[in-house]
């Protein structure tokens, strides 16, 4: 099963690659997404896929059984789950508003749209 899991989390990281090399602002926004989606399911998968044994220390035992999975990776996920969202919201709404300003997603485009002839910012203090 975590081989299957393993392939699933090489397969996902290879799509968010080939998104997010895109041109495209929803392509790279949907890269995003997804290599967050993989990053969750390798640490997922990373605390062992048991559900026979609960992650519970038991009465007059110091450390948990071997064979039952690992609760900080679980722990991690849920975090990783809310800062991967809050982040893709951020840059949704910051793609929206570029789309809104120069009326393309396209990031070649968006390059071309800055005015040729501004100097150039400070190089030193």
């Amino acid at each position: 099963m975590e081989a299957l899991f393993a392939g699933m989390v090489g397969i996902f990281f290879a799509a968010a690659i080939y998104l997010m090399l895109s041109r495209h602002i929803v392509r790279v926004l949907l890269g995003i997404a997804i290599l967050g989606n993989a990053v969750n399911l390798l640490l997922f998968t990373s605390g062992r896929l048991t559900r026979e044994v609960p992650p519970i220390i038991g009465a007059g035992s110091d450390v948990l059984s071997a064979e039952a999975a690992n609760p900080l990776p679980q722990a991690l996920i849920l975090t990783a789950i809310v800062i991967s969202f809050s982040f893709f919201a951020f840059l949704l709404v910051l793609s929206y508003r570029a789309f809104q300003e120069l009326k393309t997603d396209d990031t070649d485009e968006m390059r071309l749209a800055e005015p040729e002839d501004q100097p150039l910012p400070p190089l030193g203090y």
